[in-house]
């Protein structure tokens, strides 16, 4: 199944900027459509609801006047991010604001509505819905979404267990429509290679904290810089489902990386106030395994570039590799 038009026909490359918790805001959004890969947001980052609207007007705005400016080189769609769990107390709010600015693509998380599908294809929208199994992406593509963002082992935030090779082999054996993978992807190779494997897109997040449109504090952005995927911790203590973080986040506030506690999945919160226990832990930060490949903190023009360089290099170095060993027969090992 071709990708939907807006995804198909706008990026400069075929990446996704997840929705990243408290850093993903309009400068943010806004820098990597002008790159040329989708951009997004999660609604609840915008507090109150009023700056919502702002957010969306100055988003839409800016990119068509960035179009008008460029028609050889149009923006990319951005997307916005809806909790669907039962605690988000603004999920209807928020979801009127999207149609009201007809955004061009929603990413539905923890959970699939049927109601918030079909609102989003009223006013010609694409839904996204994260998975990290077959199961839940069975009942989300049974709801509606028209595409999956399989978050693998590795990613940021939350994230699954399974392995990106088997969690793509699985849904690819019954879907044939928008795959976005997520797991450790921070190079243009590594684009590639989920092409490779049977998605259309790549999902990447914990690469654009380093930036310098993103709304994280300059701690937080050197760590990625100065830290790898051993530094990655895989816990559900913090939010009630399992995430990846970095280590020395958890280790400055007097945790155990090595032994944290287990907390129950039901004190989710992800209401328009959020609850104390999320704000006390402000300032453990979510990362994923792939920030080896982040070497300094740049503008996401910067970065979105690189990508683009590293991935038609390794399109090349891939199609070297096949001419070499095409019509070889390989041999088992030791033979």
């Amino acid at each position: 199944m071709a990708l939907p038009p807006v995804l198909r026909d706008r990026l400069r490359l075929p990446v996704i900027a997840s929705p990243l918790f408290i850093i993903s805001g309009p400068d943010l959004v806004i820098a990597q459509c002008k790159a040329g890969i989708v951009g997004s947001f999660p609604s609840l980052n915008a507090r109150p609801l009023s700056q919502l609207d702002e957010w969306l007007a100055r988003i839409t705005e800016e990119l068509a006047a960035w179009d008008r400016a460029h028609p050889e080189a149009p923006s990319a769609p951005f997307a916005v991010n809806q909790i669907v769990h039962k605690t988000n107390d603004r999920l209807e709010a928020d979801v009127e604001l999207c149609a009201k600015y007809k955004a061009p693509v929603v990413i539905t998380s923890l959970g699939a509505r049927t109601d918030v599908n079909d609102a989003v294809h009223a006013w010609g929208g694409v839904v996204l819905h994260d998975v990290i199994n077959s199961a839940f992406a069975r009942k989300a593509i049974e709801k509606g979404a028209d595409g999956l963002i399989p978050v693998a082992a590795g990613a940021g935030g939350h994230a699954g267990r399974l392995s990106p090779f088997a969690l793509i082999q699985e849904l690819r054996a019954w879907f044939d429509g928008p795959i976005a993978l997520s797991g450790a992807i921070a190079n243009g190779a590594a684009v590639l290679a989920a092409q490779a494997m049977g998605a259309d897109l790549a999902y990447i997040g914990s690469a654009f904290i380093a930036t310098e449109e993103a709304n994280a504090v300059e701690g937080y952005k050197q760590m990625i810089v100065e830290h790898g995927a051993e530094d990655i911790v895989y816990t559900n203590l913090f939010t009630g489902v399992h995430g990846n973080y970095l280590r020395p986040s958890i280790e400055r506030a007097g945790l155990d990386p090595d032994d944290l506690p287990t907390a129950d999945p039901s004190k989710m919160n992800f209401g328009s106030g959020g609850n104390q226990k999320a704000k006390a832990w402000r300032d453990i930060w979510g990362c994923g395994q792939g920030i080896g490949a982040v070497q300094a903190v740049e503008s996401v023009a910067v970065r979105v570039a690189r990508l683009a360089e590293e991935y038609e290099t390794a399109k090349v170095a891939l199609a070297a590799r096949t001419a070499l060993t095409s019509g070889r027969v390989f041999a088992p090992a030791g033979v």
